[in-house]
Protein backbone atom coordinates (compact mmCIF):
# COMPACT_ATOMS: atom_id res chain seq x y z
CA UNK A 1 0.00 0.00 0.00
CA UNK A 2 1.40 2.77 -1.00
CA UNK A 3 1.75 5.59 1.88
CA UNK A 4 2.69 9.47 2.50
CA UNK A 5 5.01 10.38 4.48
CA UNK A 6 4.35 12.66 7.31
CA UNK A 7 5.49 15.76 5.80
CA UNK A 8 4.72 16.82 2.11
CA UNK A 9 4.64 19.28 -0.44
CA UNK A 10 1.97 20.04 -3.63
CA UNK A 11 5.01 21.22 -6.31
CA UNK A 12 4.43 21.55 -10.13
CA UNK A 13 4.65 24.57 -12.36
CA UNK A 14 2.33 25.30 -15.71
CA UNK A 15 4.40 24.45 -18.27
CA UNK A 16 6.45 21.41 -16.76
CA UNK A 17 9.98 22.23 -17.30
CA UNK A 18 11.09 22.76 -13.57
CA UNK A 19 10.80 19.52 -12.01
CA UNK A 20 14.52 19.45 -11.32
CA UNK A 21 14.66 23.23 -9.51
CA UNK A 22 11.62 22.08 -7.36
CA UNK A 23 12.96 18.96 -6.36
CA UNK A 24 16.55 20.99 -5.65
CA UNK A 25 14.51 22.39 -2.59
CA UNK A 26 13.20 18.93 -1.65
CA UNK A 27 16.69 17.72 -1.28
CA UNK A 28 17.85 20.48 0.49
CA UNK A 29 15.63 19.65 3.46
CA UNK A 30 16.54 16.36 2.52
CA UNK A 31 20.02 17.22 3.85
CA UNK A 32 19.15 19.50 6.82
CA UNK A 33 17.35 16.44 8.22
CA UNK A 34 13.39 16.78 7.47
CA UNK A 35 12.23 14.76 4.75
CA UNK A 36 9.36 16.54 2.47
CA UNK A 37 8.05 14.58 -0.29
CA UNK A 38 7.23 15.94 -3.25
CA UNK A 39 3.88 15.59 -4.78
CA UNK A 40 3.75 17.12 -8.55
CA UNK A 41 0.15 18.74 -9.06
CA UNK A 42 -1.48 19.93 -11.94
CA UNK A 43 -5.99 20.54 -12.63
CA UNK A 44 -7.75 19.43 -15.18
CA UNK A 45 -8.20 22.88 -15.72
CA UNK A 46 -4.72 24.01 -15.94
CA UNK A 47 -4.15 21.16 -18.71
CA UNK A 48 -7.16 22.01 -20.44
CA UNK A 49 -5.70 26.02 -20.48
CA UNK A 50 -2.81 25.01 -21.86
CA UNK A 51 -2.63 22.39 -23.83
CA UNK A 52 -0.91 19.63 -21.68
CA UNK A 53 -2.07 16.06 -20.82
CA UNK A 54 -1.50 14.32 -17.40
CA UNK A 55 0.94 12.05 -18.59
CA UNK A 56 3.61 15.09 -19.08
CA UNK A 57 3.38 15.58 -15.56
CA UNK A 58 4.59 12.23 -14.76
CA UNK A 59 7.39 12.32 -17.57
CA UNK A 60 8.51 15.68 -15.90
CA UNK A 61 8.50 14.41 -12.52
CA UNK A 62 10.23 11.03 -13.10
CA UNK A 63 12.53 12.98 -15.32
CA UNK A 64 13.49 15.10 -12.61
CA UNK A 65 14.11 11.90 -10.57
CA UNK A 66 16.19 10.41 -12.44
CA UNK A 67 18.47 13.21 -13.11
CA UNK A 68 18.69 14.45 -9.23
CA UNK A 69 18.87 10.93 -8.20
CA UNK A 70 16.28 10.76 -5.43
CA UNK A 71 15.95 8.03 -4.24
CA UNK A 72 12.97 8.51 -1.74
CA UNK A 73 8.79 8.22 -2.35
CA UNK A 74 7.24 10.82 -4.92
CA UNK A 75 4.12 11.37 -6.13
CA UNK A 76 1.95 12.64 -9.08
CA UNK A 77 -1.20 14.25 -7.99
CA UNK A 78 -4.63 14.33 -10.16
CA UNK A 79 -5.42 17.86 -8.77
CA UNK A 80 -9.03 18.21 -7.97
CA UNK A 81 -10.71 15.73 -10.24
CA UNK A 82 -14.27 14.43 -10.12
CA UNK A 83 -16.04 11.59 -12.12
CA UNK A 84 -16.55 13.49 -15.06
CA UNK A 85 -12.41 14.91 -15.24
CA UNK A 86 -10.27 11.46 -13.66
CA UNK A 87 -9.92 9.21 -16.60
CA UNK A 88 -7.50 10.89 -18.13
CA UNK A 89 -5.74 11.09 -14.93
CA UNK A 90 -5.78 7.32 -14.00
CA UNK A 91 -3.01 6.25 -15.76
CA UNK A 92 -0.38 8.37 -14.72
CA UNK A 93 -1.39 9.47 -11.39
CA UNK A 94 -1.32 8.30 -8.20
CA UNK A 95 -2.42 10.23 -5.71
CA UNK A 96 -6.36 11.68 -6.35
CA UNK A 97 -7.38 14.69 -5.00
CA UNK A 98 -11.35 14.03 -4.88
CA UNK A 99 -13.38 17.50 -5.44
CA UNK A 100 -16.75 17.40 -4.48
CA UNK A 101 -17.26 20.73 -3.37
CA UNK A 102 -20.54 20.83 -6.35
CA UNK A 103 -22.16 18.10 -4.15
CA UNK A 104 -21.46 20.10 -0.44
CA UNK A 105 -24.97 21.21 0.67
CA UNK A 106 -26.96 18.88 -1.51
CA UNK A 107 -29.93 17.44 1.00
CA UNK A 108 -28.86 13.90 1.63
CA UNK A 109 -31.76 10.67 1.19
CA UNK A 110 -33.74 11.11 4.42
CA UNK A 111 -32.91 7.18 4.29
CA UNK A 112 -28.96 7.70 4.30
CA UNK A 113 -29.33 10.57 7.24
CA UNK A 114 -31.18 8.42 9.28
CA UNK A 115 -28.32 5.80 9.26
CA UNK A 116 -25.59 7.81 9.73
CA UNK A 117 -27.63 9.05 12.92
CA UNK A 118 -28.12 5.71 14.00
CA UNK A 119 -24.49 4.63 13.63
CA UNK A 120 -23.00 7.04 15.40
CA UNK A 121 -24.56 7.81 18.72
CA UNK A 122 -20.97 8.32 20.09
CA UNK A 123 -21.22 11.94 18.32
CA UNK A 124 -24.38 12.64 20.45
CA UNK A 125 -24.16 14.09 23.88
CA UNK A 126 -20.63 15.24 25.87
CA UNK A 127 -18.22 14.91 23.17
CA UNK A 128 -14.51 14.82 24.23
CA UNK A 129 -11.57 15.08 21.77
CA UNK A 130 -8.21 15.09 22.89
CA UNK A 131 -6.54 18.65 22.77
CA UNK A 132 -10.05 20.43 22.77
CA UNK A 133 -11.08 22.09 25.82
CA UNK A 134 -13.77 22.22 27.11
CA UNK A 135 -15.45 19.53 25.86
CA UNK A 136 -18.83 20.15 22.99
CA UNK A 137 -22.07 18.72 23.98
CA UNK A 138 -24.26 17.98 21.09
CA UNK A 139 -27.63 16.84 20.06
CA UNK A 140 -29.32 14.61 17.67
CA UNK A 141 -30.10 17.21 16.19
CA UNK A 142 -27.15 19.03 15.92
CA UNK A 143 -25.25 16.24 14.95
CA UNK A 144 -28.06 16.04 11.62
CA UNK A 145 -28.02 19.80 10.74
CA UNK A 146 -24.31 19.63 10.89
CA UNK A 147 -24.08 15.82 8.59
CA UNK A 148 -27.08 17.33 6.23
CA UNK A 149 -24.62 19.43 3.99
CA UNK A 150 -21.54 17.13 3.68
CA UNK A 151 -23.42 13.31 3.19
CA UNK A 152 -24.24 13.99 -0.78
CA UNK A 153 -21.16 15.45 -1.37
CA UNK A 154 -18.64 12.13 0.73
CA UNK A 155 -21.14 9.77 -0.97
CA UNK A 156 -19.76 11.01 -4.51
CA UNK A 157 -16.41 11.18 -3.06
CA UNK A 158 -16.99 7.31 -2.13
CA UNK A 159 -18.37 6.70 -5.95
CA UNK A 160 -14.92 8.36 -7.01
CA UNK A 161 -12.81 6.86 -4.96
CA UNK A 162 -14.29 3.11 -5.84
CA UNK A 163 -13.65 4.07 -9.43
CA UNK A 164 -10.28 4.62 -9.22
CA UNK A 165 -9.48 1.44 -7.02
CA UNK A 166 -10.93 -0.38 -9.54
CA UNK A 167 -8.81 0.90 -12.38
CA UNK A 168 -6.10 0.86 -10.26
CA UNK A 169 -6.11 -1.20 -7.19
CA UNK A 170 -6.89 -0.32 -3.40
CA UNK A 171 -3.66 0.78 -2.19
CA UNK A 172 -1.99 1.46 -5.48
CA UNK A 173 -2.83 5.54 -4.51
CA UNK A 174 -3.25 8.35 -2.05
CA UNK A 175 -6.30 9.93 -1.40
CA UNK A 176 -7.27 13.26 -0.58
CA UNK A 177 -10.86 14.43 -0.20
CA UNK A 178 -11.12 18.70 -0.30
CA UNK A 179 -14.03 20.06 1.51
CA UNK A 180 -12.54 23.59 1.35
CA UNK A 181 -14.64 24.95 -0.95
CA UNK A 182 -17.61 25.75 0.86
CA UNK A 183 -18.88 29.07 2.40
CA UNK A 184 -17.51 28.98 6.12
CA UNK A 185 -15.00 26.90 8.06
CA UNK A 186 -16.08 23.52 9.73
CA UNK A 187 -16.21 23.24 13.29
CA UNK A 188 -14.79 20.42 14.77
CA UNK A 189 -17.41 18.66 15.43
CA UNK A 190 -18.61 18.97 11.75
CA UNK A 191 -15.18 18.23 10.66
CA UNK A 192 -15.20 14.96 12.86
CA UNK A 193 -18.53 14.60 11.25
CA UNK A 194 -16.94 14.49 7.73
CA UNK A 195 -14.19 12.09 8.61
CA UNK A 196 -16.96 9.66 10.38
CA UNK A 197 -18.91 9.86 6.94
CA UNK A 198 -16.12 9.38 5.09
CA UNK A 199 -15.57 5.78 7.11
CA UNK A 200 -18.45 4.54 6.33
CA UNK A 201 -17.72 5.12 3.15
CA UNK A 202 -14.59 3.53 3.58
CA UNK A 203 -12.71 5.72 2.03
CA UNK A 204 -8.78 5.15 3.10
CA UNK A 205 -7.77 9.11 2.56
CA UNK A 206 -4.59 10.13 4.06
CA UNK A 207 -5.07 13.66 3.30
CA UNK A 208 -8.57 15.91 3.72
CA UNK A 209 -8.65 19.66 2.90
CA UNK A 210 -10.69 21.58 5.15
CA UNK A 211 -12.07 24.80 5.03
CA UNK A 212 -10.12 27.56 7.17
CA UNK A 213 -11.64 31.04 7.99
CA UNK A 214 -10.33 33.64 5.78
CA UNK A 215 -9.41 34.50 2.07
CA UNK A 216 -6.20 32.12 0.61
CA UNK A 217 -6.44 34.38 -2.78
CA UNK A 218 -4.02 33.16 -5.59
CA UNK A 219 -0.38 34.20 -4.57
CA UNK A 220 -0.35 36.66 -2.02
CA UNK A 221 -0.46 36.38 1.85
CA UNK A 222 -3.30 35.47 3.54
CA UNK A 223 -6.07 37.53 4.45
CA UNK A 224 -7.81 37.17 7.70
CA UNK A 225 -6.59 36.69 11.47
CA UNK A 226 -4.11 34.78 12.09
CA UNK A 227 -5.00 33.52 15.75
CA UNK A 228 -7.99 32.19 14.15
CA UNK A 229 -6.78 30.38 11.87
CA UNK A 230 -4.20 29.30 14.29
CA UNK A 231 -6.54 27.99 16.78
CA UNK A 232 -8.90 26.32 13.97
CA UNK A 233 -5.39 24.85 12.46
CA UNK A 234 -4.93 22.89 15.76
CA UNK A 235 -8.16 22.09 16.52
CA UNK A 236 -8.44 20.13 13.05
CA UNK A 237 -5.14 18.79 13.84
CA UNK A 238 -7.00 17.24 17.37
CA UNK A 239 -10.00 16.63 15.72
CA UNK A 240 -7.84 13.87 12.92
CA UNK A 241 -5.87 12.20 16.01
CA UNK A 242 -9.02 11.46 17.34
CA UNK A 243 -10.92 10.62 13.95
CA UNK A 244 -8.36 8.16 13.42
CA UNK A 245 -8.85 6.35 16.77
CA UNK A 246 -12.28 6.17 16.62
CA UNK A 247 -13.05 5.34 12.86
CA UNK A 248 -9.76 3.09 12.55
CA UNK A 249 -8.82 5.50 9.53
CA UNK A 250 -5.01 5.34 7.91
CA UNK A 251 -2.99 6.37 11.09
CA UNK A 252 -0.91 8.70 8.73
CA UNK A 253 -3.79 11.26 7.64
CA UNK A 254 -3.14 14.70 8.05
CA UNK A 255 -4.34 18.41 6.98
CA UNK A 256 -4.08 19.34 3.47
CA UNK A 257 -3.74 23.15 3.62
CA UNK A 258 -4.69 24.57 0.04
CA UNK A 259 -2.85 27.91 0.41
CA UNK A 260 -2.93 29.02 -2.91
CA UNK A 261 0.85 29.66 -1.92
CA UNK A 262 2.61 32.60 -0.35
CA UNK A 263 0.30 32.28 2.65
CA UNK A 264 3.57 33.80 4.96
CA UNK A 265 1.67 35.05 8.22
CA UNK A 266 0.46 31.40 8.69
CA UNK A 267 3.51 29.11 7.86
CA UNK A 268 4.52 30.18 11.68
CA UNK A 269 1.41 28.61 13.59
CA UNK A 270 1.10 25.86 11.58
CA UNK A 271 4.66 25.20 12.35
CA UNK A 272 3.98 25.64 15.79
CA UNK A 273 1.12 23.42 15.79
CA UNK A 274 3.12 20.43 14.03
CA UNK A 275 6.10 20.85 16.59
CA UNK A 276 3.21 21.01 19.32
CA UNK A 277 1.12 17.74 18.26
CA UNK A 278 3.85 15.89 16.25
CA UNK A 279 1.48 15.90 12.83
CA UNK A 280 2.22 15.74 9.67
CA UNK A 281 1.33 18.17 6.76
CA UNK A 282 0.37 18.87 3.05
CA UNK A 283 0.86 21.78 1.78
CA UNK A 284 0.25 22.54 -1.75
CA UNK A 285 2.31 25.75 -2.98
CA UNK A 286 2.60 25.30 -6.95
CA UNK A 287 0.89 28.40 -8.38
CA UNK A 288 3.99 30.55 -7.88
CA UNK A 289 6.73 28.49 -10.03
CA UNK A 290 5.40 30.15 -13.12
CA UNK A 291 5.74 33.48 -11.34
CA UNK A 292 9.39 32.41 -10.79
CA UNK A 293 10.08 31.84 -14.50
CA UNK A 294 8.94 35.22 -15.37
CA UNK A 295 11.32 36.55 -12.13
CA UNK A 296 14.05 34.74 -13.78
CA UNK A 297 13.47 35.92 -17.08
CA UNK A 298 13.13 39.24 -16.17
CA UNK A 299 16.07 39.62 -14.38
CA UNK A 300 17.70 37.39 -17.06
CA UNK A 301 17.68 40.96 -19.59
CA UNK A 302 17.43 41.43 -23.06
CA UNK A 303 15.06 39.03 -24.83
CA UNK A 304 13.56 37.19 -21.30
CA UNK A 305 12.93 40.80 -20.04
CA UNK A 306 11.41 41.65 -23.09
CA UNK A 307 8.86 38.42 -23.46
CA UNK A 308 8.13 39.30 -19.06
CA UNK A 309 6.99 42.84 -20.38
CA UNK A 310 5.01 41.43 -23.56
CA UNK A 311 2.85 39.06 -20.90
CA UNK A 312 2.54 41.68 -18.39
CA UNK A 313 0.99 43.82 -21.56
CA UNK A 314 -1.46 41.04 -22.81
CA UNK A 315 -2.60 39.98 -19.38
CA UNK A 316 -3.79 43.75 -19.00
CA UNK A 317 -5.41 44.32 -21.99
CA UNK A 318 -7.36 40.77 -21.34
CA UNK A 319 -7.59 41.57 -17.33
CA UNK A 320 -11.26 41.35 -17.30
CA UNK A 321 -11.46 37.73 -18.76
CA UNK A 322 -8.47 36.09 -17.14
CA UNK A 323 -9.47 37.17 -13.95
CA UNK A 324 -12.73 36.21 -14.00
CA UNK A 325 -12.98 32.24 -13.52
CA UNK A 326 -10.76 33.17 -10.33
CA UNK A 327 -12.92 35.89 -9.09
CA UNK A 328 -13.38 34.06 -5.34
CA UNK A 329 -9.63 33.39 -4.85
CA UNK A 330 -8.32 37.33 -6.26
CA UNK A 331 -8.62 40.29 -4.33
CA UNK A 332 -7.24 43.22 -7.73
CA UNK A 333 -7.51 46.94 -7.24
CA UNK A 334 -7.57 47.46 -11.30
CA UNK A 335 -7.20 50.68 -10.88
CA UNK A 336 -3.69 50.56 -8.70
CA UNK A 337 -2.46 48.18 -12.26
CA UNK A 338 0.47 49.83 -13.69
CA UNK A 339 -0.32 51.03 -17.27
CA UNK A 340 1.93 48.33 -19.69
CA UNK A 341 3.68 51.78 -21.18
CA UNK A 342 5.49 51.72 -17.65
CA UNK A 343 6.29 48.76 -17.24
CA UNK A 344 7.65 48.73 -20.57
CA UNK A 345 10.52 51.23 -19.10
CA UNK A 346 11.04 49.21 -16.69
CA UNK A 347 14.65 47.75 -15.84
CA UNK A 348 14.75 43.78 -14.89
CA UNK A 349 15.70 44.63 -11.28
CA UNK A 350 12.29 46.27 -11.15
CA UNK A 351 10.31 43.87 -13.40
CA UNK A 352 12.00 41.31 -10.85
CA UNK A 353 11.11 43.05 -7.74
CA UNK A 354 7.29 44.19 -8.76
CA UNK A 355 6.59 40.62 -9.10
CA UNK A 356 8.15 38.97 -6.00
CA UNK A 357 6.30 38.28 -3.19
CA UNK A 358 8.23 40.65 -0.89
CA UNK A 359 6.34 43.01 1.49
CA UNK A 360 9.11 44.58 3.14
CA UNK A 361 10.10 45.96 -1.07
CA UNK A 362 8.74 49.18 -1.20
CA UNK A 363 8.52 48.30 -5.61
CA UNK A 364 6.33 44.88 -4.76
CA UNK A 365 3.28 45.26 -6.41
CA UNK A 366 0.16 43.05 -4.96
CA UNK A 367 -1.42 43.83 -7.96
CA UNK A 368 0.93 43.05 -10.38
CA UNK A 369 1.34 39.34 -8.67
CA UNK A 370 -2.24 38.25 -8.80
CA UNK A 371 -2.84 39.49 -12.18
CA UNK A 372 0.83 37.74 -13.82
CA UNK A 373 -0.77 34.70 -11.27
CA UNK A 374 -3.96 33.97 -13.22
CA UNK A 375 -2.16 35.51 -16.43
CA UNK A 376 -0.79 31.84 -17.50
CA UNK A 377 -2.93 31.09 -20.33
CA UNK A 378 -1.01 34.17 -21.97
CA UNK A 379 2.14 32.20 -22.46
CA UNK A 380 0.62 29.37 -23.16
CA UNK A 381 -0.86 31.07 -26.02
CA UNK A 382 2.93 31.52 -27.16
CA UNK A 383 3.41 28.51 -27.37
CA UNK A 384 6.76 27.29 -28.38
CA UNK A 385 8.47 30.83 -28.30
CA UNK A 386 7.34 30.60 -24.45
CA UNK A 387 9.17 28.06 -23.89
CA UNK A 388 12.41 28.30 -25.99
CA UNK A 389 12.57 31.34 -23.68
CA UNK A 390 12.55 29.09 -20.53
CA UNK A 391 15.70 27.17 -21.99
CA UNK A 392 17.24 30.24 -22.62
CA UNK A 393 16.67 32.00 -18.93
CA UNK A 394 17.06 28.53 -17.31
CA UNK A 395 19.93 29.60 -15.03
CA UNK A 396 18.53 32.84 -13.24
CA UNK A 397 14.60 31.00 -13.80
CA UNK A 398 16.28 27.99 -11.79
CA UNK A 399 17.84 29.83 -8.80
CA UNK A 400 14.17 31.90 -8.79
CA UNK A 401 12.37 28.29 -8.48
CA UNK A 402 14.83 26.43 -5.91
CA UNK A 403 15.24 29.52 -3.77
CA UNK A 404 10.85 30.50 -3.89
CA UNK A 405 10.23 26.95 -2.96
CA UNK A 406 13.11 26.47 -0.08
CA UNK A 407 13.33 29.89 1.31
CA UNK A 408 9.72 30.48 1.50
CA UNK A 409 7.66 27.63 1.58
CA UNK A 410 9.93 24.82 2.86
CA UNK A 411 11.96 27.04 5.51
CA UNK A 412 9.48 28.51 7.32
CA UNK A 413 7.26 25.75 7.78
CA UNK A 414 9.54 22.83 8.79
CA UNK A 415 12.69 24.67 9.91
CA UNK A 416 12.42 28.09 11.10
Amino acid sequence: MLRLGKYSIGIGDRFGHQGKAQLCACLMAAERGVDIVPVWNKSNREHSIIGSEPAGVRTAADEAVRRLGWSKPYYVDADHINLDTVERFLEPSDFFTIDVAHFIGRPPAPAKLEAFLAAHSELVGRLQIGGIDPPFTTTREAIARMAAPYLAAVEEAGRIYRHIASRKGAGAFVAEVSMDETDSPQTPPELLVILAAIADEKIPIQTIAPKFSGRFNKGVDYAGDVRQFAVEFERDVAVIAHAVRQYELPDNLKLSVHSGSDKFSIYGPIRCALQKSDAGVHLKTAGTTWLAELIGMAEAGADGLALAKEVYTQAYQHREALCEPYRTVIDIDFARLPAPAAVQSWTGEQYAAALRHDPDCPRYDRNVRQLLHVGFKIAARMGDRYLRMLAECAPSITRNVTANLFERHIEPVFFL
